[in-house]
């Protein structure tokens, strides 16, 4: 979900996740089964196991039945497509150059997407290469697809499945006009996406960027916004930053605390959590009430509820 450097100094990480890794420690060996509507996404499909933002990594996410939401990050082409892709260029760690060759890292934001069309984008293979972070993923030649077209094969493979998407506006400041649209221009094409692709009341639209979230509430009220978290600042805090109330808060899961899900509740925002990748992780969460869960690994949920001796 975030490529940029945390904002948490590792010491007070610690201390605010301090309660997270009790509950973990505590219940890490306990099955637990979350309740009903528990919202299990898939990110970047699932990247743990597929090339991340990829058809095949959609399509595999939906093998797993309680997959209930695809999460994934739009870019911009220069011909104002809607591409998935986590960075706004190719990322030289899991993409090849058209020709093949690899992507040299002092070169790797000179290939941003903004620059190319759709089509143009599509030359690139972001699969081949794996992904050394998640040995288990499936090496592959695959591209950058648009949001169209994941829409589409999703909808022919999962036809009578009520399926959700999460979907990540990566905008900065200093990226605007540059690695993709103005903000204001960048929502106008996300929200006129949603609307041509029939997403209006089955997606959430998440950010890092306050700003982008701010011009969606103004122009599109009626979507549900989720409010990307990395810092230590506190929920009050955060909210205060945003300017109204979300529908969800979605934090570094290492920063969720019992008393953040209750002040959440109480305030009638759901808790989910990025991007938690091993079944102890999972149950503790769980324990702490949180609303869903964000991972890489949806082969790895029907673990959450089974003794660690089956």
């Amino acid at each position: 979900m975030i490529g940029q450097k945390l904002l948490v100094p590792f010491l007070w990480l610690m201390f605010a996740a301090f309660p997270f890794f009790a509950c973990k420690s505590a219940l890490k060996n306990k099955p637990i089964t979350p309740r009903v509507g528990f919202d299990w996404q898939g990110h970047r499909g699932c990247r743990g196991l597929m090339p991340e933002n990829s058809l095949p990594a959609f399509l595999h996410a939906l093998d797993f039945p309680e997959v209930v939401t695809l999460e994934l990050d739009l870019a911009v082409s220069k011909d104002n497509q809607l591409i998935i892709s986590h960075e706004p260029w190719f990322n030289p760690a899991i993409c090849l150059l058209p020709s093949g060759d690899s992507i040299l890292q002092r070169d790797a934001e000179k290939n941003l997407i903004y620059q190319f069309t759709a089509s143009e984008i599509q030359a690139f293979d972001c699969g081949s290469l794996g992904n050394a972070r998640f040995p288990q993923q499936q090496k592959q030649r695959t591209y950058k697809p648009t949001l169209a077209e994941v829409v589409a094969a999703v909808r022919a493979k999962a036809a009578g499945r009520t399926l959700r998407w999460n979907i990540e506006i990566k905008s900065q400041p200093e990226w605007d006009g540059l690695r993709h649209p103005p903000v204001e221009e960048f929502v106008r094409l996300t929200i006129a996406g949603l609307k041509s692709l029939g997403l209006e009341n089955t997606a959430t639209v998440q950010s890092f960027d306050v700003r982008a979230l701010q011009a969606l509430h103004r122009q599109a009220p009626n979507v549900p916004l989720v409010l990307l978290v990395e810092n230590i600042w506190g929920l009050d805090s955060n909210l205060e930053k945003l300017g109204f109330t979300p529908q969800v808060y979605s934090p570094y899961y290492q920063l969720v605390s019992k008393k953040m899900v209750q002040k959440c509740h109480a305030k009638n925002i759901q808790v989910i959590p990025w991007t938690v990748n091993d079944v102890a992780s999972m149950r503790g969460m769980i324990h702490l009430g949180v609303d869903g869960i964000i991972t890489d690994y949806p082969n790895l949920i029907r673990e959450v509820g089974k003794d660690d001796g089956q």
